[in-house]
């Protein structure tokens, strides 16, 4: 398999992941790369995988506001989905 083929499976991997486990994988990182044993090389893999799960991080959050904000209580005091607002930023 071709290196480009394995970084796509492994970006598609960490898309897949559930929040908390993006997390964990991405402290657990950060352990290792403070931790001041790891060679250059396995530093910057290490810092490669950080990015890519601190940035599935960032989507999944991202998500789960635009959701929260699409939550409001009806007249029966029931949560429901309202559409949202999208602005071009001009207002």
């Amino acid at each position: 398999m071709c290196f480009a083929r394995l970084r796509h499976v492994a970006k598609a991997e960490h898309q897949d992941m559930p929040f908390e486990e993006a997390v964990q994988k991405l402290e657990a990182i950060v352990d290792a790369m403070e931790s001041g044993e790891l060679p250059l090389e396995s530093l910057m893999a290490k810092f490669e995988e950080g990015t890519k799960l601190a940035k599935v991080c960032q989507t999944k959050l991202s998500q789960a506001e635009v959701k929260v904000q699409q939550l409001e209580k009806n007249a029966a005091g029931e949560l429901t989905l309202k559409p949202i607002e999208v602005t071009n930023g001009n207002e």
